[in-house]
């Protein structure tokens, strides 16, 4: 069973979370209430977001001041950020919010189909990490094990290699398919590395296990996840 990420919504004003559940209520991932800046760094402290939703106005720490602790943190630095803001102050406050790191700028009133297109990207990007690492897991218990996945597997080399091999195949297939979605779209530039640079993760991967092959040589090393 896939578990479902989480995205962080960030506002000041209960309507407007209500209405930001209401639009990606769709996707039937896990939305996560926080209504100021302090109680969004609190739930980025204990759990995994797929991309957070910010509000630019709130009172005390602003989405501006938010975003900075959240990119100072090695955990959560790599997280998404879209900013939302009720009042456009023109380009010189949208360069601000790029400069803090968002990877979008948008003005209420936003379209709720392209604000729900555009985390859903995000989200998709999220869950290939994921499945990037479980099979980098996988990898480094059958280095570590001479053989076996895990205490007590019965399987032999070679069928375990097989099954690590196909569970990376479904990864490169879908993310193959992710980032011909994004090239159609014309996708943010930040949503386009973020899929390139999990590709280049994918194909480190894929040679690494090719390498375990009978006949090809020592064991690599496990790719970094970084």
């Amino acid at each position: 069973m896939v578990q479902k990420a989480k995205i962080l919504l960030v506002d000041d004003r209960p309507e407007n979370l209500l209405a930001l559940e209401a639009i990606l209520s769709a996707l039937d991932q896990t939305l996560v209430r926080a209504s100021s800046g302090e109680e969004a760094l609190k739930a980025l402290l204990t759990d995994d977001f797929a991309v957070i939703l910010l509000d630019v106005q709130m009172p005390g720490m602003d989405g501006f001041e938010t975003a900075a602790h959240i990119k100072r943190r090695e955990r959560t630095r790599d997280i998404p950020i879209i900013f939302l803001t009720a009042i456009n102050h023109g380009p010189h406050h949208t360069f601000r919010g790029y400069a803090a790191g968002a990877v979008d700028y948008i003005s209420k009133p936003f379209d709720p189909w392209v604000l729900r297109a555009k985390v859903s990207v995000f989200v998709e990007l999220y869950m290939k990490n994921c499945q990037l690492r479980e099979q980098a897991a996988l990898l480094r218990l059958q280095l570590e094990g001479g053989g076996k996945a895990a205490v007590g597997d019965t399987k032999e080399p070679a069928g375990l290699l097989a099954e690590l091999s196909a569970r990376l195949a479904a990864v490169e297939e879908q993310a193959e398919a992710l980032s011909k979605q994004l090239d159609d779209d014309s996708a943010d530039a930040a949503a386009v590395a973020t899929a390139a640079h999990l590709e280049r993760k994918l194909t480190g991967l894929r040679r690494a296990l090719d390498a375990l092959e009978p006949g090809t040589g020592s064991s690599p090393a496990v790719p970094s996840q970084n």
